[in-house]
């Protein structure tokens, strides 16, 4: 049995390897690739002769799932799987599982911090300071007593949510799935768009999500409203958000998304939209999580071995 991991998980290689044998002990076949490749060529090469491949964000298309002729598992390194041509695996009867969970505060941490960081204008802060400057023009908001604003509360999202209510705001939510969660009150989208002060999307990537933050529900939002996206890139219309930034329909912005993964273009409209906080998809990533995500990443595998497979995606 041989297991690739086909790319870097983010945890130094000898740590992942470690790890790796703790879990699965010597009986699997382990080749390690410290380096990412985007072409479809060199990634089956690296994965032809795999039974299992643990794969983080890199796009493994239709080619490249079929040139993998002996895969039986892919285990995703992150929670989302819209880079992954499910419909290949499910022809080719490939399971696939996740690692949901393991950046649940990671990615929690990154929304409140954009949140602050925008409210309390740190970053002009820190320049006009180094500039010889006062707080002119610089005074912030609190975020006690505003309407907090959530689509989608899987377990990102409902831990958002909480950290909202422990710092004094109204909490909102919209969703595909209610829950009874203490201190939210689930409303229509629109509803939300058009009340919230602070708005944080935590939806998975889909047919019905693509595009849900269009023109017209920015539309909706107030001119003093903030959006945090660290979702995932293609859920707003880019355009729409940065005109909207232009043109001080709403307030500010922070993304941690984009419709590609970084590097993206400098010419990017949110790149050059007011107020607008930009990270290169790092929300998941910090070492406690990373670390996480690689256990999670072989536990995966080891419960397949074992015939209890778990964080299953498709079987």
């Amino acid at each position: 049995m041989k297991l690739v991991i086909i790319e870097p998980l983010g945890v130094e290689k000898d740590i992942l390897l470690s790890m790796s044998r703790e879990i699965l002990g010597n009986e699997i076949d382990i080749i390690y690739y410290d380096t990412r490749v985007t072409d479809t060529e060199s990634l089956i090469e690296r994965g032809k002769d795999a039974d299992i491949i643990a794969v983080s964000n890199l796009p493994l298309n239709r080619d490249v799932i079929s040139g993998c002729k002996n895969l039986k598992l892919l285990s995703v390194a992150f929670t989302g799987v819209d880079h992954i041509a499910l419909d290949v695996c499910k022809e080719k009867n490939v399971m696939v599982c996740n690692c949901a969970g393991y950046s649940t505060a990671a990615v929690a941490d990154l929304v409140f911090g954009m949140i602050v960081s925008l409210y309390r204008n740190i970053i002009p802060c820190d320049k006009v300071v180094r500039d010889g400057g006062t707080k002119d023009g610089l005074i912030g908001f609190e975020l006690e007593g505003k309407k907090f604003g959530v689509i989608g509360t899987g377990v990102i999202g409902t831990r958002v949510a909480t950290i909202a209510n422990a710092f004094g705001c109204e909490v909102y939510a919209f969703s595909r799935t209610e829950k009874n969660i203490p201190g939210i009150t689930y409303v229509e989208l629109d509803t939300l768009l058009s009340n919230c002060d602070i708005i944080s999307l935590h939806t998975p990537l889909n047919e019905l999500t693509k595009g849900l933050i269009n023109e017209d529900k920015i539309a909706l939002m107030k001119n003093t409203a903030i959006l945090i996206n660290t979702s995932r890139g293609p859920v707003v219309d880019s355009n729409a958000l940065a005109k909207a930034l232009q043109d001080k329909k709403i307030a500010g912005a922070g993304i941690d998304v984009f419709e590609i993964e970084p590097p993206i273009n400098t010419n990017h409209p949110l790149l050059l939209a007011p107020n607008t906080i930009v990270t290169p998809h790092i929300a998941f990533a910090t070492k406690e999580a990373l670390q996480k995500r690689a256990v999670i990443v072989f536990d995966n595998i080891i419960k397949w071995l074992n015939k209890n497979p778990q964080n299953i995606i498709l079987k």
